[in-house]
């Protein structure tokens, strides 16, 4: 029995325009704020230990590029009531979704161990003891809250994580500041067309964009609409659109916001005291590690804290956007909504997504690498997903009276040639 028969629309509707504007925020503001992982985190203070104030300019792009293809995932799932995977077994061949979804499991499986393994080394950098154990420790509280606790009580947890983001905007607060130079620096961005600047445009613009962040904002929608008495697809009750429409792009407009806005003062914080010092780092963990001689103790707590709370806002979403695919390439009733013994498979996805993670940490992988090919499958993987959702997103028989025009076309479909130039550029030989 297919999971849409569970959740039967109830008659009282409640209009989110009418609700404080903090209630309003979800599934967007969740998917922004756990694009900042610890392996983002990671990438943007490389970002700005290699070239100081030179790449901030790219989070001012990326800003709108993001934004629009993340409404475009947001409509989908809101408009047709379904999952992005559910949505390609209906219209495409099941060896393009098969192919996307396995490539994507995978980055994410690979992202899972990168993130939880500069958790560990956060957490030890805080009380010290076995990075392994802890990475063991965080890995297992991610799955027990993701399989046992309600879902609006676990949206609302991940809702106020985000809150954590913060803490990288008080710490670039804390440390010295040439806001001259910064200004400069984004009016005449230094651009390079050397390879080790533009390689790490790629990856800013590559960790910014990426594919389980489409199938998170989307299966969220309809988690919300199922979790809203009255509520129900838009195809099937369009008067609902404008209240609902408001709400999504009020959300995705604000929780990207967030997302590059918190980048900005990674890139900020790490130029300010890496780069003027000429010291380089491999990781999040040792971006927080070298921030101390220069910021304080404080400072570099505040990193530390940062690295583990993004990562406990970031694993739900990487193992939960590869569980909606796979449940929705098979079927399987997907919902964080529904007890254990009625998802047994999606919870099963979710559960072996983190365990392979942790997996993954037990065979000493180079972190450098393990970012760099979770970049490669990114890349792959997000052009011919975006190419899809824009597909549908622009198809009547998709999306009815709902079919994406005008602003946000042109901006999701220049979001995805952005990403082509990206992921060709992972393989041009530096």
């Amino acid at each position: 029995m297919s999971d849409e028969k569970l959740f039967e629309p109830e008659s009282t509707v409640c209009d989110p325009v009418e609700q404080s504007w903090i209630r309003r925020l979800g599934p967007g503001l969740i998917t922004g704020a756990a694009d900042d992982d610890p392996s983002g985190i990671g990438t943007y203070s490389q970002a700005g230990a290699q070239f100081g104030y030179g790449l901030l300019w790219a989070l001012l792009l990326t800003y709108p590029l993001m934004t629009a293809i993340q409404l475009v995932s947001a409509r989908i799932g809101r408009v047709t009531g379904k999952g992005l995977a559910s949505n390609m077994r209906v219209h495409y061949p099941r060896w393009l979704l098969y192919s996307a979804v396995i490539l994507l499991v995978l980055a994410n499986v690979i992202n899972i161990a990168a993130d939880l393994s500069a958790m560990g080394a956060a957490v030890g950098l805080l009380v010290r003891g076995p990075q392994q154990l802890y990475i063991v420790v965080l890995g297992g509280l991610s799955v027990v809250l993701q399989i046992f606790v309600p879902y609006e009580r676990y949206a609302r947890l991940l809702k106020w994580t985000a809150l954590v983001l913060l803490t990288y905007v008080a710490v670039a607060l804390i440390v010295p500041v040439r806001w001259g130079d910064v200004a400069h620096a984004i009016i005449l961005p230094p651009v390079s067309l050397t390879s080790d600047y533009l390689t790490t445009v790629i990856a800013v613009l590559g960790t910014t964009i990426s594919p389980y962040l489409f199938f998170w904002q989307a299966s969220q929608e309809v988690e919300e609409m199922r979790s809203e008495p009255g509520q129900a697809p838009l195809r099937q009750m369009p008067h609902q659109a404008p209240a609902q429409l408001r709400r999504i792009n009020f959300d995705t407009w604000v929780g990207m916001g967030i997302s590059n806005i918190i980048a900005f003062f990674i890139v900020l914080t790490a130029g300010a005291t890496l780069h003027l010092h000429h010291i380089d780092v491999k990781t999040s963990a040792d971006a927080a590690r070298a921030l101390e001689p220069f910021a304080g103790r404080f400072a570099y707590m505040l990193f530390a804290l940062g690295i583990i709370g993004t990562g406990l806002l970031a694993l739900p979403v990487l193992a939960g956007s590869a569980a909606y695919a796979a449940a929705g390439s098979f079927r399987w009733r997907s919902s964080l909504a529904l007890h254990l013994t009625l998802a047994r498979e999606f919870y099963a996805v979710i559960a072996l997504a983190i365990v392979g993670g942790v997996a993954v940490t037990f065979m000493h992988f180079d972190p450098i690498r393990a970012l760099y090919w979770s970049a490669v499958i990114n890349g792959v993987t997000a052009v011919p997903i975006m190419v899809i959702m824009m597909l549908m997103a622009r198809s009547r028989r998709v999306m009815g009276e709902f079919a994406v025009r005008g602003p946000m076309a042109w901006g999701g479909w220049l979001a995805t040639l952005a990403m082509a130039i990206a992921a060709a550029g992972v393989f041009v030989p530096g």
